[in-house]
């Protein structure tokens, strides 16, 4: 991603399991494209790559349907001496292919008290897709199908830079779909003036500048499609697929597309144009925006390194959304 157009930020989450659902996901969605595609492009097989059963995840009983949160009991202060994976329901959706991103929900517990450490994706907005591979979420469910349920068991382990034991845990794991890595939402009517999209078979978008588009005084948006999900709130974290366009010229500066993997930041670490075009749209859209420079990267000489002084036209596909803790 252009180093100018996203400051990534990190992003710090409250609770254990929160914290514990990135490292679960194999830190999917940090936004570094190269180790995504990297993950996608892996040769191993996703189906043989979960852990095997024990008997930690043998001893638990879960109570609740799947889909919703649930309720486990287990013995506890059972030896996890390493991962541990047991599906106790089968789903009868599609089986999970390497390289798609997965919606999930979860509730974790410490494993040496059987207290609840807390319950996380089971509401809207509450957790971002997970890419799947064999060396990540793969180790947790394979290539289960969509709707299947997982009992998962974590060994203790201490953190290398501050020396904090943390003890095993485990996790009741839904796996409930997919994300499309292009806007599914419904055509809308075009805008007259506004930049003409034209969209590939897998979704990637060229732009054509109408004769005679201007820098607008204020930024200027469009829905191209209208999606059903949730509603990105300020300051939430998104998972977006966008195309950068200079007015000047109309080149593109910037694309998630041809980075091969979509991108994921804050809206509160974008120019102020973007941010209007993901805060108060609807997961699923897929938005045109036109920015002008002050509300871009300011006014000045346009030159070969950066953007100030561009009028910048953006296609961003919104494909999910968590809000901030």
């Amino acid at each position: 991603m252009n180093e100018v157009f996203v400051r990534v930020r990190s992003l710090g989450l409250l609770s254990t399991v929160a914290v514990a659902a990135l490292a679960l996901a194999g830190c999917a969605s940090s936004g570094d494209a190269e180790t995504e595609a990297e993950a996608t492009a892996a040769p191993a097989d996703l189906c043989a790559s979960v852990a095997p059963t024990g008997d930690a995840v043998e001893s638990v009983t879960v109570d609740g349907e799947v889909g919703e949160p649930s309720t486990a009991t287990f013995e506890t202060g059972v030896e996890i001496p390493e991962l541990q994976s047991l599906q106790i329901a089968e789903g009868d959706g599609d089986a999970l292919e390497s390289g798609q991103y997965v919606n999930y929900a979860m509730s974790a517990y410490d494993a040496d008290t059987g207290e609840e450490l807390g319950v996380l994706g089971y509401e809207e907005g509450e957790l971002l897709p997970s890419q799947i591979a064999p060396e990540s979420l793969g180790q947790y469910i394979g290539c289960a199908t969509t709707g299947s349920r997982f009992v998962l068991a974590f060994p203790a382990s201490t953190d290398a830079t501050t020396g904090t034991e943390t003890a095993g845990q485990i996790y009741v794991f839904d796996v409930l779909g997919t994300t499309p890595t292009a806007a599914w939402g419904a055509d809308q009517e075009p805008v007259e003036g506004m930049p003409v999209v034209e969209l590939a078979e897998d979704g990637t978008p060229t732009v054509t500048l109408p004769e005679g588009l201007e820098t607008p005084d204020t930024t200027q948006l469009e829905t191209l499609k209208l999606g059903d999900g949730t509603t990105v709130a300020e300051g939430d974290t998104v998972m977006v697929q966008y195309t950068g366009v200079k007015l000047s010229d109309g080149t593109v500066f910037d694309s998630s597309w041809e980075a091969g993997t979509p991108a994921t930041f804050q809206t509160t670490g974008v120019v102020d144009g973007f941010r209007q075009a993901l805060e108060g749209q609807t997961v699923g859209s897929q938005v045109v925006v036109v920015i002008p420079p002050a509300e871009g990267y300011g006014e000045g000489e346009i030159n070969d390194t950066d953007l100030v002084g561009e009028t910048l036209i953006f296609v961003v596909d919104i494909l999910a959304t968590q809000h901030a803790a």
